[in-house]
């Protein structure tokens, strides 16, 4: 007997379609269903069968009830199920949405698929796995527990290439620690689409060969690393010198930067003055924990609220789009600084140093 799939996507912020529910729209259009596609609450085209609703950070679980809550009185006889990272992180607490069924991690039967993009026909990316998990253990990432060690290695992406796509979005967690990069790298050069690297790549595993394969690609954003610990500055210059020795801009060069995990405030700002001096941009991360239900409220125990404030207004104020891009004015303010405040002490740039 045929159904009719609602796949709803709360209304939290994202500025990417749900790949999920897309893929579940796929799998359910093999099986000959119908489906369709919501964001928020509103009416269905046709009395569902079955409701999906996805779910995103666990802070983000008050639109992911609401939309449990609604589906469920509009619609008393489908059976809804509720997925994705807040499902997964915090189940025990999602089972009080009033959902009938709770999915943990990945739905199997639909990763190998294609997503619908019918369903989004406005977006112009094709956001592609091309593995899962990852080989680091970092303890402030949610990955070792939703998708693990690093597993499901492609060999090619081209089968999740959407024709009508200008661009490739990988969402891999650690791409370069897949085996078959070098392949998949090839195969974009040939494409000759944009490419970004949404979730960064690993400082560590840039190799020359890397460094001069990434340079032959239509880069649709900046490169993204991350220096959360002070232990790996070495990756990082080193990454950073391999990629600029291969045309790579230096404001195309993105670091970010933990801090309120285990670090102290000045040794984070020994962190924002290394990547400054090394002329790339330095974009601070606030750590947030894993089943936190609440956004901005957690404090280190080697940091202060005040301190906080301190780095968030400096993001905001002389800072751009929330990153310390390395202008003149910026790289002195944070190298003449004596003290951690007075780093991020707020003052007027003037037009002359931010070049």
């Amino acid at each position: 007997m045929r159904q009719h799939i609602l796949l709803v996507e709360p209304s939290y912020y994202t500025s990417y379609p749900p790949i999920g529910l897309l893929k579940l729209s796929t799998y359910h259009k093999n099986k000959r269903d119908t489906t369709e596609y919501i964001r928020g609450c509103s009416k269905s085209q046709k009395t569902p069968n079955k409701i999906y609703i996805t779910s995103l950070f666990t802070w983000t679980w008050r639109p992911v009830w609401e939309a449990v809550q609604f589906y469920k009185r509009e619609y008393p006889k489908a059976e809804v199920w509720l997925g994705g990272i807040y499902a997964t992180l915090l189940t025990e607490h999602a089972v009080l949405s009033g959902a009938d069924h709770i999915h943990k991690g990945i739905f199997p039967d639909a990763e190998d698929l294609m997503p619908d993009y019918n369903l989004v026909p406005k977006w112009d990316g094709s956001i592609i796995f091309s593995s899962r998990g990852c080989c680091n253990k970092c303890d402030f990432c949610a990955v070792p527990i939703i998708e693990g060690k690093m597993n499901s290695l492609r060999e090619s992406i081209l089968p999740f290439i959407w024709p009508s796509h200008s661009k490739v979005i990988f969402f891999d967690n650690n791409i370069l620690a897949n085996k078959n990069w070098k392949h998949i790298f090839k195969e974009l050069t040939n494409l000759g689409k944009k490419v970004d690297f949404n979730q960064g790549i690993d400082a560590s595993l840039v190799t020359p060969e890397v460094a001069k394969m990434l340079s032959k690609l239509k880069l649709e954003s900046t490169i993204r690393l991350a220096y959360d610990y002070s232990h790996q500055k070495k990756y990082i210059e080193t990454a950073i010198e391999r990629l600029k020795a291969n045309g790579i801009k230096n404001r195309d060069i993105f670091v970010y930067t933990l801090f309120n995990h285990k670090d102290s405030p000045d040794e984070f700002l020994g962190r924002v003055r290394e990547i400054l001096n090394m002329d790339v941009v330095c974009y601070p991360m606030r750590y947030e924990p894993l089943f936190t239900l609440e956004k901005n409220l957690f404090v280190s125990p080697r940091w202060t609220v005040k301190q906080i404030e301190l780095v968030q207004q400096a993001r905001r104020v002389i800072g751009f789009g929330g990153a310390f891009p390395a202008y003149k004015g910026l790289v002195n303010k944070f190298n003449d600084a004596s003290s951690f405040e007075e780093a991020f002490k707020l003052r007027e740039l003037k037009p002359e140093d931010k070049k």
